[in-house]
């Protein structure tokens, strides 16, 4: 077995035991674990009841996080003639068409967020397999796919975070920097949990939300109670 280096041992040792926390408790912990050279992400983890091999239980949202991720968010957005150039204007770091296609095609994926004018579509739907996977294909749902491409393109700069339940109905995002204050770790918490429980959907049976754990990118996690998380 490999030896633990002294911060990951420290950090192991500050959690033990600990559990269903509540929300200040855990980012209190989290943050004071978070001593990394770089600023590591606060990432939440969520387990779901849910079923996404069914249509009726797929989770998917989106939220602005009040005081935003920290994280500089590389945008591509598909469009042509004027709402290519509103998409630039907007501060869009890749904008093309068929040209952005192929790039893609070729194994070059350098953004975070894919937007998409509705007539670009056929375009984009050929990627299908490609940005899929990588919850990059854009959706009406989440508004990454819209004619107003300014709109779109300013709230994934300004820190709007999209979820997505994969397999086994987990539901993770950075929810901020472990520089971030402890109030507005806190607060965007406390966001993220109410919009995936804004986002139950129909078909979802019994308890919904099963458990939520926060860590940072190089640290432990701990357990926060999931009803004091959701203000119950």
């Amino acid at each position: 077995m490999a030896k633990l280096g002294k911060r990951t041992r420290a950090a192991r040792e500050a959690v033990a035991g600990k559990a269903n926390l509540s929300v200040e408790e855990a980012v209190a912990l989290v943050k004071a674990n978070a001593t990394s050279k770089f600023d590591e992400t606060i990432e939440i983890a969520m387990n779901l009841g849910v079923d996404t091999r069914h249509a009726d239980q797929m989770v998917r949202g989106v939220i602005g996080l009040p005081n935003g991720t920290g994280k500089t968010m590389r945008v591509a957005v598909f469009a042509r003639g004027p709402k290519a150039e509103e998409a630039q204007a907007a501060g869009a770091d890749i904008v093309g068409a068929e040209d952005l296609m192929e790039t893609i095609q070729g194994g070059t994926i350098e953004f975070d967020r894919c937007i998409a004018t509705p007539d670009m579509m056929p375009v984009v739907g050929r990627l299908g397999k490609i940005l899929g996977p990588r919850n990059l294909m854009p959706n009406p749902k989440v508004g990454t796919v819209t004619m107003d491409v300014k709109a779109a393109v300013e709230a994934a700069k300004g820190g709007e975070v999209q979820f997505k339940a994969e397999k086994g109905g987990v539901v993770h995002a950075g929810v901020g920097k472990a520089s971030f204050d402890e109030a507005k770790l806190v607060e965007n918490v406390r966001a993220f949990v109410s919009a995936v429980a804004k986002a139950r959907p129909s078909g979802a049976k019994g308890t919904y939300m099963k458990k939520i754990a926060l860590s940072s990118t190089m640290g432990p996690g701990v357990t926060i109670d999931v009803a004091q998380a959701a203000g119950e």
